[in-house]
């Protein structure tokens, strides 16, 4: 088997424009494209990732589960996304701009959840902040 890298991300969320606008809008991932069903309603939004992978935010009709960062639950914990040391300043700035609390923060990531509650993580590791 030859795996090349990272291709996707499907996330399930019931509202897709408030999710798509919190990894376009906050995090500065651009939109890529929008699937439609055959009724005419949006299906699906991808948000591309740096690097050539992307993120599909998938339209459900079910309630986002509630629960505490961290769980011993087996399962998807966290998108993690690469920012230079020298963003993170910047980082939680916006988060705090738009209302956005810091669920966690250790030397070199900062956590947060979008808007239906999934874990997201900003980091430089193995690099130190720059103060």
């Amino acid at each position: 088997m030859d795996v090349q890298g990272f291709h996707h991300l499907a996330i399930q969320v019931r509202d897709v424009e408030r999710v798509t606008a919190f990894y376009r809008d906050v995090l500065g991932l651009r939109e890529l494209q929008r699937h439609f069903r055959a009724d005419g309603s949006l299906r699906s939004v991808w948000v591309g990732v740096p690097g050539g992978g992307f993120l599909a935010l998938e339209a459900v009709a079910g309630e986002p589960e509630a629960g505490s960062f961290r769980h011993e639950r087996p399962g998807l914990l966290l998108l993690a996304l690469r920012i230079a040391p020298a963003e993170r300043a910047r980082a939680v700035e916006t988060f705090a701009r738009a209302g956005i609390p810091l669920e966690h923060e250790t030397r070199w990531t900062v956590y947060v959840r979008d808007p239906e509650g999934n874990r997201v993580a900003l980091s430089h590791h193995p690099e130190d902040p720059i103060s």
